[in-house]
């Protein structure tokens, strides 16, 4: 296949609850309307095809997600445009994305850690276990533990920012609709030059 004919992948990142979901899907809206055939591919889902009983351990973590960019850059080779959602807390995730990935942009949704719990206290049980933050921090407080609770990004593990991201949005005061505009003019713009 010539290598005009690869295809892209924009990864949304950022804190769990910072609105990355909500984002990639407006993208992924926003390009089914120009024409454009695009794959969303979460984090969150394809982690338990990777690991059927996750322990989101710091190992298991890092192994997920050079298996989830593995993932990623099979399709992307192939010519298909993917659209990646999940949190890569560490620079080491998305800098091995750029290793991979020749056409990559990240774009990191930036969001109060309050906001981004308050966000997540309303979501029910999914792909990922309700009420993260409030868990993790009883748990940091008291010591308490929660079946199935690994590490929480923001509170027992720090999200590395990476200044260079294509794209940085604050997500924590912005309407939804501001939010969603800004990343989709980024995208355009992105796009148009790739």
């Amino acid at each position: 296949m010539p290598e005009n004919k690869a295809g892209w992948a924009i990864w949304i990142v950022g804190l769990p609850g910072c609105g990355k979901s909500t984002l990639a899907n407006g993208i992924l809206e926003h390009l089914a309307t120009r024409g454009m055939s695009v794959t969303l591919l979460q984090m969150d889902e394809r982690r338990k095809s990777y690991f059927p009983h996750p322990t989101y351990s710091s190992e298991e973590r890092e192994k997920a997600y050079a298996l989830f960019v593995d993932e990623v850059a099979g399709l992307v080779r192939q010519g298909v445009n993917v659209l990646m959602d999940g949190s890569a807390y560490r620079r080491s995730m998305r800098q091995y994305a750029r290793q991979e990935l020749p056409r990559f942009a990240e774009v990191f949704v930036q969001c109060d850690l309050s906001e981004a719990a308050r966000r997540e206290s309303s979501r029910p049980n999914g792909l990922v276990m309700a009420g993260l933050y409030a868990k993790a921090l009883q748990r940091k407080k008291t010591g308490q533990q929660f079946e199935g609770l690994g590490e929480v990004i923001g509170v027992d593990v720090e999200f590395e920012m990476d200044p260079a991201a294509e794209f940085i949005v604050d997500n924590s005061q912005l309407d939804p609709r501001e939010t969603l505009g800004k990343v989709l003019h980024f995208v355009d713009t992105w796009l148009a030059n790739v």
